[in-house]
């Protein structure tokens, strides 16, 4: 790389930060109701713990089954250093209490870090399952600590106002989770950059290799765990300041779970498909689960898609299609993507008709028969609806698979033709 394109890439790095920094200043301007703002701060909360997740996942190839452990013991600590603070005169600031839960999720990474990388692959993922049904077990057992079933809540209006902040409305804790976010996404896209990282990746791709050069493979995966338990703790304390309460369900297997589920959805081969992946769960836990009672089957059904058609993610589909773009050919590819688009709404919308309806048969019946589903007007005791749905949506997928062998063909025609400029600017002197 010349010295003018290395400054290009440098110069453009910057922007690209200024950029992000800029989106998150602005958005509370943007979406200012109360919704918006509790969103976008769950939004920020969720981004540096999915992208914690992928220093493992992405990173590092180690699949965990239990990183709530790490936000949610975060949380707890976090939770109570904020009690004990409230206690103590004066008051230390409210702005450190995330850092408190950082060094707890570093420590509890330290303490279980040493056990479970030890083994990886499937031992690896088998013993942080294990490790996760400990902590949730022993979060009801533990009542002193983790407060039994109502949990353990906390005032984060406490001590006296600096500049003006209280940390009372939302929107200044928003900007707190704002700053957080900023700072922890600059250090962990460093952490890839630096020599450790690019070991982890190895360490990932052939651990015997990095082994053979002299190397501790689960010494390098040891220190990569204890930092993304820091990061993780700061998302969980984060969490104790926004919701000002913490529960068993922090440390729970479906926090883990949606960890995982949405940086894979997000793409966890890229460093930006986690943030992807965070503003998914968000819509998908805040906005989804109120539109439908089906919305976890919507959930795993999108993921069996991306798994069969998609499985480098969300970020994955971006960077291939700008790849394309940058050579001049994505508009070649525009009806294909037109034709998919429109036979996977048929399907999807045949799909969903036929969920609503046996999810009213089954949990609303006493309603009567009668739905409206997106200005449709369906009935659960008609043949006539449901062998129509049914039609329709068979349709659709015969359409979607039509369309989707010829848009195989043309996307794979475009790379070869790719990849024959490449070979022909190689060898042209």
């Amino acid at each position: 790389m010349s010295a003018a394109s290395y400054t290009g890439a440098r110069w453009g790095s910057v922007w690209l930060w200024l950029a992000f920094a800029l989106v998150m200043l602005a958005m509370p301007r943007i979406f200012d109701s109360g919704l918006s703002i509790t969103m976008l701060s769950q939004m920020g909360i969720a981004i540096i713990a999915c992208l914690s997740y992928n220093m493992l996942l992405g990173q590092g190839g180690m699949l965990s089954f239990g990183h709530a452990v790490y936000t949610g013991l975060g949380a707890f600590v976090a939770i109570h250093a904020l009690n004990a603070w409230c206690a103590a005169s004066p008051a230390m600031p409210v702005s450190l209490v995330p850092l408190v839960g950082g060094a707890a999720g570093m420590g509890f990474a330290v303490l279980f870090g040493y056990v479970t990388t030890r083994k990886s692959g499937t031992t690896f993922a088998m013993i942080t399952l294990g490790l996760a049904e400990l902590v949730f077990a022993m979060s009801l057992m533990v009542p002193e600590f983790f407060g039994g079933e109502g949990g353990v809540s906390g005032n984060r209006v406490v001590g006296a106002p600096v500049l003006g902040i209280t940390y009372g409305p939302a929107v200044q804790v928003y900007y707190l989770i704002a700053v957080y976010t900023l700072v922890c996404v600059v250090l962990m896209y460093a952490f890839t950059q630096t020599p450790l990282g690019r070991l982890l990746n190895a360490v990932r791709d052939n651990p015997e290799r990095v082994e053979f050069i002299g190397y501790n493979p689960q010494r390098i995966r040891y220190t990569a765990f204890i930092i993304a338990g820091f990061f993780a703790g700061i998302s969980g304390g984060l969490g104790a300041l926004n919701f000002e309460i913490v529960n068993a369900e922090v440390v729970g297997a479906a926090r883990s779970g949606a960890y995982l589920l949405f940086t894979f959805l997000g793409g966890a081969t890229f460093f930006f498909g986690p943030i992807l992946g965070a503003v998914l769960m968000v819509l998908a836990f805040v906005m989804l689960s109120e539109l439908t009672k089906a919305w976890l089957l919507y959930l795993g059904a999108v993921f069996m898609l991306m798994v069969m058609y998609a499985p480098g993610g969300l970020a994955s589909l971006i960077m291939l299609n700008l790849r394309v773009a940058r050579h001049g050919k994505l508009r070649a590819l525009l009806p294909a993507y037109g034709l998919l688009a429109l036979s996977g709404a048929m399907c999807a919308l045949g799909f969903s008709a036929l969920v609503e309806m046996v999810y009213h048969r089954q949990l609303d019946a006493a309603m009567g028969p009668a739905l409206r589903f997106l200005g449709m007007a369906l009935d659960t005791s008609s043949v006539a609806h449901w062998s129509g749905l049914l039609v329709y949506m068979a349709t659709g997928v015969l359409c979607f698979e039509w369309s989707r062998r010829g848009f195989a063909l043309q996307w794979n025609a475009v790379h070869q033709s790719m990849e024959d400029e490449r070979l022909r600017a190689a060898v042209t002197p």
